[in-house]
């Protein structure tokens, strides 16, 4: 391993080494340097394009050429002639100014290549065929080959270190909300061109008066062979395994016409190839994005979703899935566009994990912990959206979506514990919710712009929980507390929970552009929510018989009926000014709260009345770099759960009661960001600091049961302060086919709690490193070499714990003979405590493909996942009240034998 990384480094060096630079400045006909023209050098004996470049803002550009060569420059730049010059290198370096003239005709040179990377406004265009190898399968392929952007290990897209929110085909929308689905399903030889768009604002009226720094979005531009045509791969595949056979196939087409667009995506495979997971289930948005998102009012409608076990890094004892997903859009006329998807994924996971536990503070006298699980895990989601947009001017849009979502899931586990013995647990949902968004945008002159911006939630959860106990002797000081019946064999205790919500999120904005340089946004906006609690506990008898039990605790509250009601009418003004460099946008929101919530006979109300001030600085300092800073006073506001006064089922070991008084909790955040993307040198830099501070934040009183792991929590507004912060930087260079990447996170949380009626002050230290290299050859081999470093502190008071892991990885791919392409990873890991290693494990995956050209429709790969056959491997977590090691088992070496057609 140290001997390969020492030779790919030896490589970086020769390879630098071996080359020129031919540099100069770029100028017009009076002497004025031109910014972001487009230099490319081209091998007069080869014909192939060898370097490119874009000039900085004074002109000047910088090419890594190759020593006595014969080149062809060419120089371009919107509005003037192209320039075309030959130059012979000898052994030193060149330096050459250019001068182009400006004319309105036509060009009479032929351009021979495209140029690599080029910038018109805010888009960035990048030609997919300058950077590709021929190994690229995927998009998330060619996008990693792009400079300045990436995919991240969650399969999103990021430009620049900001996520990519849009994916768009040809302009028509791919999925909105997730740009995981195209990295992973996207056909590489489809890609003609990636545009990506920067300070994307999907009003076109709201351009000029929006904050669109942040936002992103990518068009990918087919190849002419690909539009009107269906286009697309299939594969199947299938293997040996010591339990089972193994199998996959997945169905990938698009269909793209100026009309419409249709995508059908399939994945059926038992060999832990997720498609889509429940995480990305439950963050898919759709494209909704709620009305009062900058209003600085936080309402949380909470999550009852089933506690399942996660899957790390996809990786679980067993998984088998199925997943299918359309997309269409549709155009019967300019001015209407209709689109919509379906979603559905099943998966059947199994898992096994063993964790030990360390609770805060040893002199409380909680018990370590240790426990085994065996899990079955069923998963069957499905999501359906379709959506309306109507342009009939430049004048009025107006757009209508729903978005509907149902799933059907349980988890069945059988679980150990070194303090309460065996527990069986059940647990099972069937939920859904329906999402409407209605949004009218209306320009009435230069001066005036009106949007009016409506969306409404149903939601319908209805999770139930079961847990029986075999060793009563460990349960039944928690039993007596609970009301249950100790003349059983065992405690079989169940809980039923409904929880209801609909609420309605809307504003209407106005906009007076006061001149270039300012204008002023008013806001009047409302938020209303409600949510209907309801629950009980019950002890299933010997007998098959229900016994509802009464407490000896919480005053014998086991059941809840309770409903929640919040509202929250606003006005908020911004004004915003361009002087030079700056810009400047103060605010503030006004806002009249109420919040009722009803249950036992006894009605609780909080009226108040709040403003709250915001402020955004942003300093231009050149076209790709700028200095944010952004404060915002938020109000945070609860969900039912936490007002249930009733005791509620969170596992068998977490008993929880409300608290019916609770009220908002008032944070103060501050933002400050710098961003460079140096177009000349292919320098990318990027840092953040975040601070937050919260006052009055809701947090958890625990009582434990004597001796025991099981607690009794209720929630309550501390009167201390909780504070984060935390920086992370970036730092990415290109040089010639090389580009290196350094990333660093530091992180820092307190928090305030109260634990056996003892006040205890918990503080968590994270940092996290990461190092990269990575080629991007056209005919050579490609490889990346990283190393990325953690440190996991918690102080918890008297107890302090920390780990570390230390992760070594190499990523190579080569195309042999233009017909084979051979990939592989390899990944090791050292997971330590400050004393000694707890784990040590390896991945090593590899796949070997043969295709007769890249014309041909036929393609053959073997590939084989966890060569080493590594049993287990090893994470920490921590919460308020625990830290925790867990290692858990993963799926085996599989070798399969794939077949893909593409179309």
């Amino acid at each position: 391993m140290k001997n390969f990384i020492f030779l790919m480094l030896l490589l970086v060096a020769q390879t630098t080494f071996a080359q020129l630079k031919l540099e100069g400045v770029v100028k017009d006909s009076i002497g004025t340097p031109l910014e972001l023209a487009n230099v490319i050098a081209i091998n007069q004996e080869t014909q192939k394009l060898d370097s490119y470049g874009i000039t900085s803002t004074d002109g000047r550009y910088r090419l890594a050429i190759e020593k006595n060569t014969k080149y062809n420059i060419q120089v371009s730049y919107i509005g003037t002639k192209t320039l075309q010059v030959e130059i012979a290198t000898t052994d030193v370096d060149i330096t050459k100014n250019f001068t182009l003239e400006y004319d309105n005709a036509l060009d009479e040179i032929e351009l021979v290549y495209e140029m690599p990377v080029s910038v018109k406004g805010d888009t960035i265009v990048y030609n997919a065929d300058s950077f590709t190898s021929g190994t690229e399968r995927k998009l998330e392929d060619v996008l990693n080959k792009l400079p300045g952007v990436d995919v991240n290990d969650d399969g999103e897209i990021e430009v620049e270190g900001k996520v990519v929110g849009k994916v768009m085909i040809e302009g028509k929308d791919f999925f909105d909300g997730d740009s995981k689905l195209a990295t992973k399903n996207i056909p590489a030889n489809a890609i003609d061109k990636v545009e990506v768009l920067k300070n994307y604002a999907e009003i076109g009226q709201l351009s000029g008066v929006t904050n669109n720094q942040d936002n992103i979005a990518i068009n990918i531009k087919l190849k002419e062979g690909k539009k009107n045509f269906w286009f697309g791969d299939v594969t199947g595949g299938a293997g040996v395994a010591t339990d089972d056979d193994l199998y996959l196939v997945q169905p990938k087409l698009f269909y793209y016409s100026p009309e419409y667009s249709i995508n059908v995506i399939g994945d059926l495979n038992n060999i832990g190839e997720i498609a889509f997971t429940r995480r990305d289930y439950y963050n898919f948005t759709g494209g909704f994005r709620s009305p009062s998102r900058g209003s600085g009012t936080n309402i949380d409608l909470g999550s009852n979703n089933l506690g399942f076990l996660t899957a790390q890094n996809n990786r679980a004892k067993a998984i088998n899935t199925k997943f299918g997903a359309a997309n269409f859009s549709y155009s019967p006329k300019k001015t209407l566009d209709l689109s919509g998807f379906a979603i559905f994924s099943s998966s059947r996971t199994q898992m096994e994990e063993y964790k030990g536990i360390r609770y805060t503070d040893p002199e409380l006298g909680i018990p370590d912990e240790e426990t085994e699980s065996n899990t079955l895990q069923r998963s069957d989601l499905a999501m359906l959206k379709f959506s309306v947009g109507y342009n009939p001017n430049a004048n009025n849009q107006l757009d209508y979506n729903i978005l509907a979502r149902t799933s059907k899931e349980s988890q069945e586990q059988m679980f150990y514990s070194s303090v309460n013995g065996n527990i069986n647990e059940l647990e099972s949902s069937n939920p859904f919710s329906i999402s409407q968004n209605f949004n009218y945008y209306y320009t009435l002159d230069d001066k005036n712009i009106f949007a009016v911006e409506v969306q409404n939630l149903i939601q319908d959860e209805d999770p139930f929980y079961n847990a029986y106990l075999e060793d009563k002797a460990d349960y039944d000081d928690v039993a007596d507390a609970l009301g249950m019946d100790n003349l059983q064999t065992g405690y079989n205790i169940s809980q039923e929970k409904r929880v209801k919500s609909n609420q309605t999120d809307a504003k209407v904005d106005y906009w007076n552009i006061l001149n270039q340089k300012s204008d002023l946004n008013f806001t009047l906006g409302t938020i209303y929510s409600k949510q209907d609690f309801d629950s009980d506990i019950f002890q299933t008898l010997d007998d098959g018989s229900k016994f509802y039990v009464t407490p000896t605790i919480n005053d014998g509250l086991a059941t809840n009926n309770i409903g929640y009601t919040f509202s929250d009418v606003y006005l908020g003004m911004h004004y915003r000014l361009k002087a030079g460099i700056f810009t400047i946008t103060p605010g503030f929101s006004a806002h009249a709260y109420g919040s009722k919530n009803e249950q036992f006979s006894e009605t609780y109300t909080d009226n108040f009345f709040r403003l709250l001030p915001d402020f955004n600085l942003r300093m231009q300092l050149k076209k790709s770099e700028q200095i944010t800073f952004n404060y915002a006073m938020n109000t945070r506001f609860t969900d039912v759960n936490q007002l249930a006064r009733g005791l509620v089922l969170n596992s068998y070991s977490s008993i929880f009661s409300g608290n019916p008084e609770l009220e908002s909790a008032l944070s103060h955040n501050l933002n400050l960001s710098y961003f460079s993307f140096n177009m000349f040198n292919y320098t990318n830099v990027r840092a953040r600091i975040n601070y937050s501070k919260t006052v009055d934040r809701i947090r958890t009183s625990s009582q434990f049961v004597p001796g025991g792991v099981v607690r009794v929590s209720s929630p309550f507004n501390s009167g201390l302060a909780d504070e984060s912060a935390s920086i992370n930087g970036s730092f990415e260079k290109t040089i010639g086919k090389f580009r290196g990447t350094l990333d660093g996170n530091l992180s820092y949380n307190k928090f305030n709690q109260f634990v056996n009626n003892q006040a205890s002050t918990n503080e968590n230290y994270g940092q996290n490193y990461r190092a990269r290299i990575r080629t991007n050859f056209r005919e050579a081999p490609n490889f990346e070499i990283g190393y990325r470093y953690t440190i996991q502190d918690n102080d918890q008071g008297s107890s302090r714990t920390k780990f570390y892991t230390n992760a070594p990885s190499v990523k190579f791919d080569a195309l042999i003979f233009k017909a084979f392409t051979f990939k592989t990873n390899y990944s090791y890991n050292n997971f330590s405590d400050e004393q000694k290693t707890l784990n040590t494990f390896e991945f090593w995956d590899a796949s070997l493909s043969y295709r007769k050209n890249e014309d041909s429709k036929w393609e053959y790969e073997l590939k084989a996942t966890n060569l080493f056959d590594t049993k287990s491997q090893n994470t920490s977590n921590s919460n308020n009240l625990s830290v925790s090691v867990t290692e858990y088992y993963i799926q085996p070496r599989y070798v399969t034998l794939r077949l893909r057609y593409q179309l």
